[in-house]
C-alpha cells in the first residue's frame, strides 16, 4: 500500500524493446515536496522510467498513478495538465524567441487547458505568470533578450522557467547539471531547493557528490531494475551500490 502522502506510485512497470528488458518490474513511490534522485549507470534504464512517468513513452505492463488515479495510459500532454512537467537532458527553448516569449508560451498553453481552453486570456494574467517564473530562476531583467544570446546555464534556468509556468505538481529533470560550471551548480541546487517547497521534483543526475548533497532520498538502478533505495547515507553505504556504480 503507498504512503498517504504519496504524489506518484509505478507498479511493476515494465518497457521492452524486443527481446531486451530496459525497465522490469519497478515499483517506486514519490512523497509531495521531496527531492528524489534517480542514479545508476549508462543503460541502467533510467531515461525510459522517466519516459514512461512523463507520458511520452508507454509502458509495456505495469501501472503508474499520480494522486491517486490512474494516469498509464493518459498521453504526454495530458499529464502536463494533471501536473507532471519533463524537462529534457538536451536543453530544449525557443531560439529564436526572447526569454519573456519562450516562458509566454508555456503559459498560454497551461492556462489554455482544462475549463479555460474557450476562454479569451488576457495579456496580464500571462505576463503575471512570466514574470514570477522569470524571477523564480532569477532571470527577472531577461524578458526582452533572445535566449539563443544567454550563457549555457542561464538557458538552462530559462527552461526551468518555461516548466514552472506549466504550473507543475511533479517537476522532472534529465541531467539537469550537464555542462554547467561549479559555480552554476550550486546556484542551481539552491534553485531546486527553493522549488521543493512547493514542488515535487525528481531528477536523473550523474554527479553523485550533489546528489548525496541535493537529494532526500536516492533510487539507484542498474539492467532495469531498483538495486537500493533510501537516503545519501544508506545509499552511499550500499555495498551492492559500491560495486555497480560508484565503484569502491
Amino acid at each position: 500500500m503507498a504512503a498517504v502522502d504519496s504524489l506518484l506510485e509505478t507498479t511493476a512497470l515494465c518497457k521492452r524493446f524486443g527481446g531486451l528488458h530496459a525497465v522490469k518490474d519497478v515499483d517506486l513511490s514519490l512523497a509531495r515536496g521531496e527531492i528524489r534522485a534517480i542514479i545508476g549507470p549508462n543503460g541502467a534504464g533510467k531515461t525510459t522510467l522517466m519516459n514512461m512517468i512523463s507520458g511520452r513513452m508507454s509502458p509495456t505492463s505495469g501501472q503508474v498513478r499520480f494522486k491517486g488515479q490512474d494516469i498509464t495510459g493518459l498521453k504526454a500532454w495530458g499529464r502536463v495538465f494533471r501536473g507532471i512537467v519533463y524537462t529534457f537532458q538536451v536543453t530544449s527553448i525557443f531560439k529564436n524567441l526572447t526569454c519573456y516569449e519562450n516562458v509566454a508560451l508555456a503559459a498560454q498553453r497551461r492556462l489554455m487547458g482544462g475549463i479555460t481552453k474557450r476562454l479569451v486570456l488576457s495579456e496580464r494574467r500571462i505576463a503575471d505568470r512570466v514574470r514570477a517564473a522569470l524571477l523564480q530562476v532569477g532571470l527577472p531583467a531577461a524578458g526582452d533578450q533572445r535566449a539563443d544570446t544567454l550563457p549555457y546555464g542561464h538557458q538552462r534556468l530559462l527552461e526551468v522557467a518555461m516548466a514552472l509556468a506549466l504550473d507543475p505538481e511533479l517537476l522532472i529533470l534529465d541531467e539537469p547539471l550537464q555542462g554547467l560550471a561549479q559555480e552554476e551548480i550550486s546556484t542551481f541546487c539552491d534553485l531546486l531547493r527553493t522549488i521543493s517547497q512547493e514542488v515535487t521534483v525528481l531528477l536523473i543526475e550523474h554527479n553523485v557528490s550533489v546528489v548525496l548533497e541535493l537529494a532526500e532520498r536516492i533510487t539507484v538502478m542498474d539492467n532495469g531494475e531498483i538495486i537500493a533505495e533510501g537516503s545519501p547515507a544508506q545509499i552511499e553505504r550500499h555495498e551492492e551500490v559500491q560495486k555497480a556504480y560508484l565503484g569502491k
